[in-house]
C-alpha cells in the first residue's frame, strides 16, 4: 500500500499531527495540500518538506468553517492537480470549562471547526472523488470520540459527532468507492495540548504535572504520551487501504488508555 502521486488535503497541516501526517505522506510520495488558516505558515511548511520529497506539497489558505473559502481551496487543487484522493479532515481547537460556565460563543465556535469543518472540506471533496470512483475521507478524532472528561462538553460532543458523520459518509459512498474513517489518538504533546496543561491545573485545583501523570496520563499502560508519529502512520493505513474493508471503522491510538 502507498500513496504514490495520490493527491491529499490535510488542514490544518501547517503544524502538529496535521504537519506529521503531512511529511509521512510526502515521504511516501505523495501530492499534499497544506491547507491552513495562516497561509505564511502552511507555506513554509509545503516548501521544507517539498525539498524533503520524494513528494511535493503545495499550501492553501482555508477557514475550515467558511463555505466559500472550502470550496475555493478545492477547486485551487482540482484545478493543479486534477483530482483528490484523499481528506484528512484534522483542524482543531481545544476549550475548556465547567460546563456551567462555558460560554454558548465558545461552544459554538469548537462544534464550528470540528463539525462544519468535517462536513464542508468533506461536501467539497466528495464530487471529486465519486467522479474518479474512489477516495479516503479521514476525521481526527480522539479517545474523546469514545471516552468522556470533566471540562470538555463541547470538544467531547464534538469528537463524537464526528463518529456519526464518518459512518454515513460511508454508507453514501460505498457505491462510489469512498471510504471514511476516524482516528482516536489519545493525549499527543502538541501545543494543543501543552495549552491545556495550566487550564486544567487552574480549573480543577491541582498542580500541572498532577495533570500530565493523573489527568493525561494515568489510564495508560505506561505513562507515555501517543506521538504524532503514530498517529501520522495511522493515517497513512487507512488513506493507503485499497479496498471497502475498513471503512466506517475508528482505531484508537492511546497507549491503552482507552481499549474496545
Amino acid at each position: 500500500m502507498n500513496l504514490k502521486d495520490k493527491v491529499c488535503i490535510i488542514t490544518g497541516a501547517a503544524s502538529g499531527i496535521g504537519h506529521g501526517i503531512a511529511a509521512r505522506f510526502i515521504a511516501d510520495g505523495a501530492k499534499v495540500v497544506i491547507a491552513d488558516l495562516k497561509l505564511d505558515a502552511a507555506q513554509a511548511t509545503a516548501d521544507a518538506l517539498t525539498a524533503k520529497g520524494p513528494g511535493k506539497a503545495i499550501a492553501v489558505e482555508m477557514n475550515v468553517t467558511d463555505e466559500s473559502q472550502v470550496n475555493a481551496g478545492v477547486a485551487t487543487v482540482v484545478k493543479q492537480w486534477g483530482k483528490i484522493d484523499v481528506l484528512v479532515s484534522n483542524a482543531g481547537i481545544q476549550i475548556v470549562h465547567p460546563m456551567q460556565d462555558f460560554p454558548f460563543n465558545e461552544w459554538k465556535k469548537l462544534l464550528s471547526i470540528h463539525l462544519d469543518g468535517a462536513f464542508l472540506t468533506t461536501k467539497a471533496c466528495l464530487p471529486h472523488m465519486y467522479k474518479a470512483g474512489s477516495g479516503s475521507i479521514i476525521f481526527m478524532g480522539s479517545v474523546h470520540s469514545k471516552e468522556a472528561s470533566p471540562l470538555k462538553s463541547a470538544y467531547v460532543t464534538a469528537k463524537h459527532g464526528l463518529l456519526g458523520l464518518a459512518r454515513v459518509i460511508s454508507k453514501e459512498g460505498a457505491a462510489h468507492g469512498v471510504r471514511a474513517n476516524v482516528i482516536c489518538p489519545g493525549f499527543v504533546k502538541t501545543p494543543l495540548v501543552e495549552k491545556q496543561i495550566p487550564e486544567q491545573a487552574r480549573d480543577l485545583g491541582i498542580s500541572e504535572k498532577e495533570v500530565v501523570d493523573k489527568v493525561m496520563l494515568g489510564d495508560t499502560v505506561d505513562q507515555e504520551f501517543t506521538t504524532i508519529e503514530d498517529v501520522a502512520e495511522i493515517a497513512h493505513v487507512f488513506a493507503a487501504f485499497p479496498t471497502n474493508a475498513l471503512t466506517g471503522q475508528s482505531l484508537v491510538v492511546s497507549h491503552g488508555w482507552y481499549m474496545n
